[in-house]
């Protein structure tokens, strides 16, 4: 036996000095250094096989969306008597010259003098007012397998330098051109969902005409004139208002109902809101709703926000537009990656949000969602359609054991509607991150507070700490043992007192 390394024989009060106690303390700190250089070989080598799996997943889900994309286009043309166009094929079309009135949305693709990039935006009439806003190029520019072989088997032409012109992009062309349509006929007809998409009297409600110019909105506490402020709740994408009814409003104490006003919203194209067909559901048309069913609705002056992920974005937004009414701002897993200086940032933050992984899962279905449009359709048909037999099936097995408020949220949407919001939202107004950060540091004084799961790995920690960079006042609180969804849903009765203090010291 060793003597030196027994663990029996170290353990003994008397049995081999000073000079043995040493040698066993240092051959315990060499275990441990071999221990964490086995660790260190494991990580490096399953980092290793998560990329060689994804490379070879993902090529095979380019090829699969590739296929999709035909096959809707005859199977759109069987049901509907024609197909709607999709973003993969718009670069092969070709581009001309639109002009419209303020009747209806432009969109025009703007060509550099000294480069062939492109980037296109929205001309649009808003409340009289005539806005230009950027559409997000991660619709229609995401690299793929199929498109790099596409490019490298193109014939090379030389390109021309050119003074800048306004051209269109196809695709968003198509789209608007019926909507401008619809306007002008000023038909009554209700719009009709899709062949791929539910028509329960659940997921078409909003059809009616006193539901489809407005948001859900779940309206709890303080009534009429007891009202001291308003909370405004804004969920996270492919989720609902049911994120927070169902954890936060029930925990809330009797004293903060009694002066708060809690508005928690189904943002468009989400939960029982409308689902327009025709929406591009950029940052002006989530930003209008909200205003429009909240803002106007409940004639609201000061209010406090709590919004997660996602909905942090148009927190933001809101929060620098009314930076004398905001009075607190509380952001849960805000999706905040400052590009590196000569990156685009749109497409950096699709990379960080969707890095094309097969593991972790979460980021694994965030990059089946982000990079390829006809799966994502794919998984609308099988899911979202079918979800009265899914919700179904799921009771059956958990035979009511548990609220599935998270899974009815999740079903509640349509393929338009969250592939657009993810790339409009999420990925295009990442270089609008800056200026509003700016905007909220200098302009406004509410209160700002960030929550974090520790074990999110969606959105990692740094996205907190990226933005109380950016915000010095900003708090920044990292709770243990929590991620995406759990950072609320599995401490419902300690958030909403953190709420509450939060609430009380900014109204005070």
């Amino acid at each position: 036996m060793n003597l030196v390394t027994s663990p029996h024989f170290c353990c003994q009060p008397n049995s081999g000095g000073v000079f043995f106690r040493a040698v066993c303390f240092f051959s315990q700190k060499r275990m441990a250094v071999y221990k964490d250089q086995i660790v260190s070989i494991i990580t490096m080598a399953g980092r290793f096989l998560n990329h060689i799996l994804s490379f070879f997943v993902f090529t095979l889900l380019d090829i699969l969306d590739f296929i999709l994309c035909y096959s809707y286009k005859i199977a759109d043309f069987c049901v509907e008597a024609e197909w709607k166009p999709c973003y993969c094929s718009s670069s092969a079309k070709e581009e001309a010259l639109i002009t419209s009135s303020c009747s209806g949305d432009i969109l025009v693709s703007e060509h550099g003098e000294y480069s062939n990039k492109k980037k296109i935006v929205r001309l649009s009439c808003s409340n009289k007012v005539l806005q230009l806003e950027e559409i997000s190029d991660t619709l229609y520019t995401r690299p793929s397998f199929v498109s790099e072989v596409s490019k490298s088997t193109a014939t090379a032409t030389k390109i021309i330098q050119r003074r800048p012109t306004f051209t269109v992009n196809p695709t968003i062309v198509e789209m608007l051109q019926g909507k401008i349509k619809g306007r002008q006929q000023q038909t009554s007809t209700l719009p009709i969902p899709r062949w791929s998409e539910c028509d329960c009297d659940t997921c078409t409600a909003w059809t009616c005409s006193s539901s489809k110019e407005t948001l859900f909105v779940k309206a709890d506490g303080a009534k009429d004139d007891d009202v001291k402020e308003d909370v405004l709740f804004i969920h996270g994408f492919i989720s609902s208002s049911a994120f927070w009814t169902e954890t936060i409003y029930p925990n809330m104490s009797e004293a903060c109902k009694s002066k708060y006003r809690l508005l928690a919203v189904d943002l468009l194209g989400f939960g029982r809101s409308p689902k327009p067909i025709d929406s591009l559901y950029t940052l002006t048309d989530h930003l209008e709703m909200i205003e429009k069913s909240i803002m106007d609705a409940y004639k609201v002056k000061s209010f406090h926000i709590v919004a997660h992920s996602l909905g942090c974005i148009l927190a933001l937004a809101l929060a620098v537009k009314y930076p004398d009414s905001v009075k607190s701002l509380t952001l849960l897993a805000p999706p905040y990656f400052p590009a590196p200086r000569g990156e685009q940032a749109t497409q950096y933050m699709m990379r960080r949000v969707a890095p094309r992984r097969v593991w972790p899962p979460i980021a694994f279905g965030a990059s089946v969602a982000c990079w390829y449009e006809h799966i994502g359709r794919t998984l609308c048909l099988v899911i979202c359609k079918n979800h009265r037999f899914w919700e179904f099936l799921t009771k059956l097995l958990i035979r009511n054991r548990m609220r599935t408020y998270l899974m009815e949220g999740f079903f509640q949407h349509t393929h338009n509607s969250a592939w657009h919001t993810l790339h409009n939202i999420i990925c295009g107004t990442a270089a609008k991150m800056e200026e509003y950060l700016e905007e909220l540091k200098n302009r406004s004084k509410c209160d700002v507070t960030i929550f974090h799961g520790e074990d999110d790995e969606l959105i990692p920690v740094e996205c907190s700490y990226n933005m109380q960079s950016k915000i010095p006042r900003a708090k920044v609180k990292v709770v243990q043992n929590k991620d995406h969804i759990t950072i609320v849903v599995g401490r419902k009765e300690a958030f909403a007192r953190e709420l509450e203090g939060i609430w009380d010291n900014a109204s005070g």
